[in-house]
């Protein structure tokens, strides 16, 4: 195999401009972050639920800013397992308000749609589902209503599946569906969430 001397050359200067733009951001940086899940502590709001980081942050959130913020579930939980996209919601909240934000200035809805409907179903409903597993998304889901969450469920997702309003956990509201829910929340002033 021949080298020459100038792709040689070529490929030590590129690394070095990738070692050194690294090295830059990193040293240019003005906040610090803990690594690792140990970074992550429980937030002020939701109990048990929604871990985050404390994070020195240059992005300003304005004093009299008003957090609307809708999310899509479209992916159901591991039976008996929590669903992750369910506790961002918690994130979301304990994070804001560990950051010095109002809870009564933020609102937040969660749009379900798909499989995800059988994560707010009560536990009769969801243990025929899931091989007798319980729910065990219930005590997240009451407390985020609790804190004013609104969670729709598609109700043509829950034509298909068969589940009636009575299944729905106590708090989750049908909606005609999720198109429907997501068009009323956009109206409301509510921004989607993208992931």
């Amino acid at each position: 195999m021949k080298v020459s001397l100038h792709s040689m050359s070529k490929s030590v200067v590129t690394s070095t401009l990738v070692t050194s733009t690294v090295v830059m951001l990193i040293a240019g940086s003005s906040f610090t972050v803990m690594a690792g899940v140990e970074a992550f502590k429980l937030g002020p709001v939701i109990k048990g639920y929604g871990k985050i980081a404390e994070v020195n942050s240059r992005l300003v959130i304005p004093a009299d800013m008003k957090f609307k913020v809708a999310f899509d579930l479209g992916n159901a939980s591991k039976p008996g397992e929590l669903n992750r996209s369910i506790d961002t919601l918690a994130r979301f909240i304990n994070m804001h308000v560990a950051a010095g934000v109002k809870l009564e200035d933020i609102s937040v809805a969660m749009v379900v749609h798909g499989k995800a409907a059988s994560d707010m179903t009560k536990d009769r409903f969801y243990q025929q589902l899931n091989a007798g597993q319980k729910n065990a998304n219930k005590d997240l889901i009451a407390q985020l209503i609790n804190n004013q969450v609104k969670f729709y469920v598609c109700g043509q997702t829950a034509a298909y599946y068969g589940i009636n309003p009575q299944d729905l956990l106590p708090g989750v509201t049908m909606a005609l569906s999720a198109l429907t829910a997501h068009a009323v929340l956009a109206y409301e002033g509510y921004s989607v969430n993208p992931f």
